[in-house]
């Protein structure tokens, strides 16, 4: 029978509404789409990389603020993600289980980040931190500097990142409910075994999905981070900010190297999130199995 499978399946609504021409037309579309504006100029950085060869390209890696654009980078990632995990599953927790005044407001204000644009995030904390702002009094006073500093960088990602974690456990807990948290409970079983033992393994996936979200917003902020950075070579730059200050000293191999990087960061986060996504639709079909 035509639009039915081998194995006697029913055909799919698309499939009985839409003339064959018409999804492969859509699919051509979307690939055509794909190819001009993220294959292409993926292809072209690592072909801009390596036009001058494999030596310059890691001489260009191995630079003194290259490595020192690097290392910030990474460092900046490995504070902020941790302390927005701590955020975003207490968060998510305290929004999806238990009900309380504020509740709604919480949930805006989780979203804020993605409503304000990044560089308005910086010129918020310039605003405090700064030598004129409410804090910066007293900051000089006690020799303390947040701004273009590796401090302001941190707390700048760490206010843009905020939202990834929370907002993809946020939705999951919710559909799992609290009936097994309220067994282990009556069961005898305390806070934090009833955390360890029944909620984590049962949002483990979607936690590691939203921390590799936050993993990779974190190394390619750079609205917030330029605002608060300062811009000091060496000591301040991230590896977004040595891509831009590189490429307007026209100095396009080298980067195109760092910002090959990047994009190696990217690909590598793009096969972890397909890998978290394929574990989460297994998962959520087991449990449908077993219900």
């Amino acid at each position: 029978m035509s639009g039915t499978s081998q194995r006697g399946e029913l055909p799919s609504v698309s499939e009985v509404l839409e003339p064959r021409w018409v999804r492969y037309a859509l699919i051509t579309v979307a690939l055509a789409f794909l190819t001009l504006f993220l294959f292409v100029p993926l292809v072209a950085v690592f072909a801009e990389a390596l036009k001058k060869g494999l030596e310059v390209y890691l001489e260009s890696i191995r630079e003194d603020d290259a490595i020192a654009a690097i290392k910030l980078t990474l460092i900046t990632a490995a504070i902020a993600v941790p302390l927005n995990l701590v955020f975003g599953v207490a968060a998510s927790w305290a929004i999806a289980k238990f009900e309380f005044r504020g509740k709604s407001l919480l949930l805006t204000l989780i979203d804020l980040p993605f409503s304000v644009s990044p560089v308005i995030s910086g010129l918020i904390y310039v605003l405090l931190f700064g030598a004129q702002g409410w804090f910066g009094p007293w900051l000089a006073e006690h020799d303390i500097k947040i701004l273009f500093a590796v401090p302001g960088i941190v707390i700048a990602t760490i206010f843009i990142t905020f939202p990834f974690v929370a907002r993809e456990l946020i939705p999951l807990m919710q559909a799992q409910g609290s009936e097994e948290e309220e067994a282990a409970v009556v069961l005898g079983a305390s806070g934090w075994q009833t955390f360890f033992r029944v909620t984590l393994p049962n949002i483990k996936w979607g936690l590691l999905y939203g921390v590799i979200l936050c993993n990779a917003r974190a190394m390619g902020e750079f609205g917030a981070v330029s605002v608060v950075s300062g811009h000091i070579r060496g000591e301040t730059n991230t590896m977004p900010l040595q891509v831009e200050i590189l490429y307007n000293e026209y100095n396009f191999v080298a980067a195109f190297a760092v910002a090959s990087l990047l994009a190696l960061l990217a690909l590598v986060t793009l096969a972890l999130k397909s890998f978290i996504e394929w574990r989460l639709h297994e998962s959520r079909n087991a449990d449908d199995n077993d219900n």
